[in-house]
């Protein structure tokens, strides 16, 4: 079939037209990678920073670590989409995947998957194999324990998936120091527990497409009720964690806890908001900004 043939085809469909290094980095969820990375480095740099080891020193580990990462990260999630493509079609997040558009076959996509985190697993494994083995246990929570078990299973899914989008601060902090300190963990505590209030929030703006694809996701079987009382829980959990990080200095502490104090109250208000959508929105929103401030003022306060 020539290459015009395809166009008009795709143009038919209502297919989008895009390039194959678009369909590629759809294919890795560059997104998530993307924003996975800052937790890494962050990890990695308070390691550099609480070890007293200076990173134009570490070059080599910090190339290993992020490149590793990214090609662990972007192999799982191109074995997800292999995986969940029987069920992407349904939903209007996912449907312009390029292994629902078959611009990429679901046996490329599973190829490119396994040859990125095989390759990534080796890299890290070449900074230290703790910061390997954690990778492997990334990529077998996302691939295994996830995808192909919890998500259409369990409405616990969420918190099943939380424990994959955790790991990348542990990587970081391992590549440098072995000995994970218990600000590593904090760290990997932040990701855990802000990931159910996060995606809880994403799956109540897309309900319906979560039901018509069969995903027992928490406002989908308990409603929103439910998973008000569900977020509320999980937020305040975080309020902790700051008195963990008092290393990191007052003004790291009163950022994290004024952070933590104004996601409580926003996640409080939608027992009074009328428009659980909006509230929603808000949630998502805040959540998107709160661990992106959060995990880049920890660099930040380590320089200044």
């Amino acid at each position: 079939m020539s290459n015009s043939r395809v166009i008009a085809d795709m143009e038919d469909t209502d297919i989008p037209v895009t390039t194959a290094w678009k369909d590629f980095l759809a294919l890795i969820k560059i997104g998530i990678v993307n924003s996975n990375l800052i937790t890494t480095f962050t990890g990695m740099w308070l390691a550099f920073y609480f070890t007293n080891t200076h990173f134009l020193d570490s070059l080599d580990t910090m190339f290993l670590t992020l490149a590793g990462s990214a090609l662990v990260m972007g192999g799982s999630c191109s074995i997800n989409n292999y995986i969940d493509r029987d069920i992407d079609h349904l939903m209007e997040r996912t449907k312009g995947r390029p292994t629902v558009t078959g611009k990429i076959t679901g046996s490329k996509a599973l190829l490119i998957g396994l040859l990125m985190v095989a390759t990534g697993t080796v890299l890290l494994f070449m900074t230290t194999v703790t910061a390997g083995v954690i990778g492997i246990i990334g990529i077998f929570s996302y691939v295994v324990l996830y995808t192909m078990w919890s998500k259409r299973q369990h409405v616990s899914n969420t918190v099943v998936g939380s424990i994959s989008g955790a790991v990348p601060p542990l990587i970081g902090w391992a590549a440098v120091d072995a000995n994970l300190d218990i600000i590593a963990w904090m760290l990997f505590a932040i990701v855990f527990i802000w990931q159910p209030p996060h995606f809880y929030a994403l799956a109540m703006k897309r309900v319906e497409e979560y039901r018509a694809a069969n995903i027992p996701m928490l406002p989908v079987v308990k409603g929103f009720a439910a998973t008000k009382n569900h977020s509320v829980a999980w937020v305040a959990a975080l309020l902790p964690i700051p008195f963990f990080l008092w290393d990191l200095g007052p003004v790291f502490f009163t950022l994290a806890t004024a952070f933590n104090l104004g996601w409580l109250a926003l996640a409080l208000s939608g027992y009074k908001m009328k428009d659980d959508l909006k509230w929603a929105r808000l949630m998502f929103v805040y959540s998107l900004n709160y661990l992106t401030i959060l995990f880049v003022a920890m660099v930040i306060v380590t320089v200044i």
